[in-house]
């Protein structure tokens, strides 16, 4: 005889729990956020937006009034002539104006006490047709050491003839140069990274403008010592 054995109803709804469990482990589980608490979250999003939305409102207007810088082919237009005439009479001379048919612009023009060097100076700053830049310095109280700090101790490397006038050349071998001349009673110092063709159009310049002022008489009690 042999014994059948029946599974019977039980183990076939046995089985099926056990699926029904592996079903719902597999299954992900997703939280459930009180209302109130959603509530609050959704409050805090708010707030911060508003408080965010208030800060662009009290920050642009400080923006609008500050324009951003100009960009780099801006020239501002200084007026070198009219500032020359109102330092005449503190500088004891008449500083040079360069005129150069509109080549170079200036970005600065101003007399300087000479609080720190202790010589007087008269100051401009060019910027020339191919976007190099040029200063130019005078003063009636040239020294050796005033000349050494305005040429960046550069050596005297040769002559430059501009304006029929021998100026001395001098050289830092890093791309800044420097050309001087002493001239009717003062001493004129260009100095920048400008190509010696650009430095030639502004000391030809600025030999017609001393030559256009009157000359400068130095008295002996005047002469800086070195």
């Amino acid at each position: 005889m042999h014994e059948k054995t029946n599974s019977g109803p039980d183990q076939a709804d046995a089985g099926r729990r056990e699926e029904a469990a592996g079903t719902f482990d597999d299954a992900p589980i997703r939280p459930v956020i009180p209302a109130a608490a959603a509530k609050r979250a959704n409050a805090s999003v708010i707030g911060m937006i508003i408080a965010l939305v208030v800060s662009i409102a009290a920050f642009l207007p400080v923006v609008l009034m500050n324009p951003s810088p100009k960009s780099d082919g801006y020239r501002p237009n200084v007026d070198v002539s009219e500032v020359a005439r109102n330092a005449t009479d503190v500088a004891g001379f008449t500083p040079v104006a360069p005129e150069t048919g509109g080549a170079f612009t200036s970005n600065y023009a101003r007399w300087e006490t000479g609080s720190g060097s202790g010589v007087p100076t008269w100051e401009v700053g060019y910027l020339t047709p191919k976007e190099s830049f040029i200063g130019l310095v005078q003063t009636r109280q040239a020294n050796p050491t005033w000349l050494l700090q305005e040429t960046n101790s550069a050596p005297v490397t040769g002559t430059r003839t501009a304006g029929g006038q021998e100026w001395e050349l001098r050289d830092t071998g890093k791309g800044e140069k420097s050309m001087v001349l002493d001239y009717r009673g003062t001493t004129v110092v260009l100095t920048g990274t400008a190509q010696l063709d650009e430095f030639g159009i502004l000391a030809d310049a600025v030999v017609k403008s001393l030559e256009s002022n009157p000359a400068v008489t130095v008295s002996p009690s005047a002469t800086a010592a070195p």
